[in-house]
C-alpha cells in the first residue's frame, strides 16, 4: 500500500485502468496505439493530484493458469512477475506518489478485486470518480458498470465520469461497434462520458 491518507478525507478519485505493458507495449494482447491516450491521462493525473484526489492504478495481474485465459481463447497475458503486469514507463513515476495506490485484478472488472471493494467501501465521502485507461469496451466498461451498480445498491450518490479522450481499446478500428455499444450502455447507466474541450 502506498501513502494514502484516511480514506474519509477523499472527495474525488481517479481510476487508471490497465495501463500496463501487456496491453500497450508487449505480449499477445498489446496495441501500441493505446499509448496515444497517455499524454491526456498524465494531464488528468496531475489535475487529480492538484485537487488532492485519490489516484488508483488498476493492474491486470494473473497467475500462470488463470481461468480468464480460457475465456479469451488461451491468450495468456499480464502474468504476475512479468514485465507485462507493470505500468507503462510514462506512468511509473506516479505509482509511488502520495495519495496513490495500485491494485491488482484477476478479471476484466476492477470492481471484483477484493482490495478495490474494500477501498470503495472505505471511501465514504467520495463525490466524484473519474475513469481512464484500457480497454474501453472490456475492463473500463465492466469495472465502471460494476462500480455504478455497487453505488446504486448502497444508495451512494457519486458522479461517475469516463474520459473518452483518455480511454482506448486494442484494434479499435475493427472494434468500433463494441466501443460504441459500451458507451451507449454506460450512458444508459447514468455514467457521464466527458472529454477535454
Amino acid at each position: 500500500m502506498n501513502k494514502v491518507k484516511n480514506l474519509k478525507v477523499y472527495k474525488g478519485m481517479l481510476i487508471v485502468v490497465d495501463m500496463v505493458n501487456g496491453f500497450v507495449r508487449e505480449g499477445v494482447l498489446h496495441d501500441e496505439k493505446i499509448a496515444l491516450v497517455i499524454p491526456r491521462q498524465i494531464e488528468l493525473i496531475k489535475d487529480a493530484k492538484s485537487r488532492g484526489d485519490l489516484i488508483v492504478f488498476i493492474k491486470d495481474t494473473h497467475d500462470e493458469n488463470a481461468v480468464e485465459f480460457k475465456r479469451f481463447g488461451g491468450t495468456k497475458h499480464c502474468v504476475r512477475g512479468t514485465s507485462e503486469a507493470n505500468l507503462v514507463d510514462e506512468l511509473l513515476p506516479f505509482e509511488n506518489d502520495e495519495d496513490t495506490i495500485s491494485i491488482e485484478k484477476n478479471s476484466t472488472s476492477y470492481m471484483e478485486a477484493p482490495e478495490f471493494r474494500n477501498l470503495i467501501a472505505g471511501l465514504t465521502n467520495i463525490e466524484r470518480v473519474d475513469v481512464v485507461g484500457c480497454c474501453t469496451d472490456i475492463c473500463d466498461f465492466n469495472g465502471t458498470m460494476g462500480l455504478a451498480n455497487y453505488l446504486d445498491q448502497n444508495n451512494r450518490n457519486v458522479e461517475l465520469n469516463v474520459h473518452t479522450d483518455a480511454v482506448a481499446t486494442y484494434a479499435q478500428d475493427a472494434r468500433g461497434a463494441y466501443v460504441d455499444a459500451a458507451y451507449l450502455l454506460m450512458e444508459q447507466q447514468g455514467i457521464q462520458l466527458v472529454k477535454k474541450r
